[in-house]
């Protein structure tokens, strides 16, 4: 195979021969310093065989030291220094100065401990100082809550809080004076309805928060007797707008009575209450009697 038989392949390898040389006239040039011989890591130190030793010359080959010579103590000195020399004990000094330090530990130690114990009572204490002022925050809280709202229905319904109220009357089915229900409930509430009324022919009702109502009467047209129960819708104007006869406590279903039952039920008028529901429920009885 041949190379370098057109002008674009001879063209190519003068420009990479080209490129080589110079990259290596950089390297040549440019690279990296180096030392020769390269430097040494560590600490030098000067070769010798002496410890001592002068001049400003250094030897290549070792040089004869002169060993110094070592006086031995003879046998009387050496029997002397063994007579000289004491015998270390334990002072009682140093005893002392060692029993002072394991007890000053020690009170040390007691001493953390008497105030880790102080600082944990303080924090108990005081964490359920906290929780009874939290406690008894809560409760003043909740004491003036029920006092507003106690207020709020005795300006609503006209005196509740005490039996010294300022108005007279009240509501109920009873005999005794006073306004029968609860300090928190719903002066409109149907929560019970008047009873039969006193003779034959009798007529009760019960509304709640409203008060007596006017009523007109109407005779059955068959010689029945029973009791009739109308449930009744009443707006804030005191008129009723829905009647439903015969429901529990109905103890006669005969039409002829369920009839003149709505007619007297739709008649009842309340006296009108803005602060009312639009629409309050009520209840209407009418005992009807055989001479009606």
């Amino acid at each position: 195979m041949r190379y370098l038989d057109t002008k674009h392949e001879r063209d190519s390898a003068k420009i990479t021969a080209l490129i080589v040389i110079i990259m290596l006239l950089l390297l040549f040039i440019v690279g990296p310093p180096y030392l020769d011989p390269p430097e040494e890591y560590g600490v030098a130190v000067n070769f010798g065989n002496a410890e001592v030793g002068s001049g400003n010359i250094q030897p290549l080959q070792p040089v004869k030291s002169q060993p110094n010579p070592i006086n031995k103590p003879t046998k009387s000195q050496q029997k002397d220094v063994e007579e000289i020399t004491p015998v270390k004990t334990s002072s009682p000094s140093e005893n002392v100065i060692t029993e002072d330090n394991a007890e000053a530990i020690a009170m040390k130690k007691q001493k953390a401990q008497a105030e880790a114990r102080e600082r944990a009572e303080a924090e108990a204490k005081a964490e359920a100082e906290r929780m009874k002022r939290e406690k008894k925050a809560a409760e003043e809280r909740k004491r003036k809550a029920e006092e507003a709202k106690k207020k709020k229905l005795d300006a609503l319904i006209g005196g509740v809080t005490s039996s010294d109220g300022k108005t007279s009357g009240g509501e109920g089915p009873g005999d005794e004076p006073g306004d029968k229900g609860q300090l928190d409930g719903n002066p409109y509430a149907p929560s019970y309805f008047g009873g039969s009324g006193p003779g034959m022919g009798g007529v009760g009702s019960g509304l709640g928060g409203r008060g007596g109502a006017t009523k007109r009467i109407y005779k059955q047209d068959c010689n029945e007797t029973g009791l009739v129960v109308v449930k009744i819708v009443v707006n804030r104007s005191g008129s009723v707008i829905e009647a439903k006869p015969g429901i529990k406590g109905t103890t006669n279903t005969n039409p002829c009575l369920l009839e003149p039952a709505k007619k007297i039920a739709l008649s009842h008028k309340w006296p009108p209450d803005p602060n009312a529901p639009k629409r309050q429920i009520g209840f209407v009885s009418i005992n009807f009697d055989v001479s009606q």
